[in-house]
């Protein structure tokens, strides 16, 4: 029997802190690729270009 994922504690957070707006406009595909640790799509990065730290320049 296969075991089913548990969406990461942290991922949850994540998505909790959102504004509504954004998570209405997520798709399934790119809120399970945020709860469950996988890569992100584009598509998804774009919608929470906002939110995200940018790796390459800390500073911002």
């Amino acid at each position: 029997m296969e075991e089913k994922k548990q969406p990461l504690k942290e991922r949850i957070a994540i998505v909790r802190m959102l504004p509504r707006d954004i998570k209405e406009k997520l798709t399934i595909e790119e809120m399970n690729a945020l709860l469950y640790d996988e890569i992100l799509p584009d598509s998804l990065i774009e919608k929470l270009k906002d939110y995200l730290a940018d790796i390459d320049n800390p500073s911002e």
